[in-house]
């Protein structure tokens, strides 16, 4: 197919190669020009000017930028993805942004006859480099069904959870999730040198039962030395979780732990913490 990427972050840099070693004919879009040609130095591809440039003559357009004011400025503003693509294009969004935002994107897609798909990603960095990332849709099934086989060529899991504004509603469940469990794991870590224990004893003991996590195989050792330089920054687990929260101020949920995480992360800023990742929660409790 021939597709165009916009945003070349962390995660779009290695998703826009996946694509473009998978046979597909990309051209791409960066708001810093330096990081695209060092894009196409590595990847068959062309870099274009805007993002509008990159859309024209798509068959699917991804996006992935930062928040809903890049996803507004690349997709909606003046030389946007929107104004150029052409009727019976897809757009796919995987920036962690608002359902608001999503909602009102796929309506405006739908009323000019172009696809749409809110689909955040989880992963990390790491699993952008690996092609293995899980993807939260939400979309119309015949959009999806068009547009996941291109996701394949980075994806280990897609899901289409429902109509628009679910793939974010979704990944703010994970979001939930991550924080609650990065926290309980922060606390067993210190509870265990207050305890005086082995901590690698301990987690060799508790790793395969009840408390296993992802955060618990791939973070502990790090978290008790220190080192925090691991993919997902605290300055966006915390403009993720205002989201959430904000979200759930419409719809009624209580996220009493999720509200008190925040609030911890707000102090790990405090201590220097912002560009750590997010196991640096038990950073404050040291």
């Amino acid at each position: 197919m021939r597709v165009a990427f916009v945003g070349l972050g962390v995660m779009g840099y290695p998703m826009a190669g996946y694509l473009a070693r998978g046979g597909h004919d990309v051209l791409i879009f960066n708001r810093t020009t330096a990081r695209a040609e060092k894009w196409c130095a590595e990847y068959p591809g062309e870099s274009v000017p805007t993002p509008a440039a990159a859309a024209r003559n798509a068959d699917i357009v991804f996006v992935c930028v930062g928040n809903d004011d890049d996803v507004r400025q690349v997709v909606l503003g003046d030389d946007g993805v929107l104004g150029a693509v052409a009727q019976g294009a897809i757009i796919v969004d995987h920036t962690t942004a608002s359902a608001t935002i999503a909602r009102e994107i796929h309506a405006l897609a739908a009323a000019r006859s172009i696809g749409f798909l809110d689909a955040p990603l989880s992963g990390g960095q790491a699993g952008a480099e690996k092609g293995q990332l899980t993807i939260m849709a939400g979309g119309d099934a015949a959009t999806f069904a068009r547009a996941e086989p291109v996701m394949d060529c980075y994806a280990k899991a897609i899901t289409l959870i429902g109509p628009a504004g679910s793939g974010q509603l979704a990944k703010m469940v994970n979001q939930i999730c991550i924080a609650g469990i990065v926290q309980g794991l922060a606390e067993g870590l210190h509870f265990a040198k207050h305890a005086g224990l082995d901590a690698e004893l301990v987690i060799s003991a508790i790793a395969k039962g009840a408390a296993q996590s992802w955060q618990m195989e791939n973070r502990w050792q790090t978290m008790v030395q220190n080192k925090f330089a691991f993919g997902f920054a605290v300055d966006w687990m915390r403009k993720d979780l205002a989201m959430v929260l904000e979200e759930a101020g419409r719809n009624g949920a209580a996220l009493e732990v999720t509200a008190l995480v925040d609030r911890f992360y707000a102090e790990v800023q405090a201590l220097g913490g912002s560009r750590w990742d997010t196991s640096s929660l038990i950073a404050r409790l040291k």
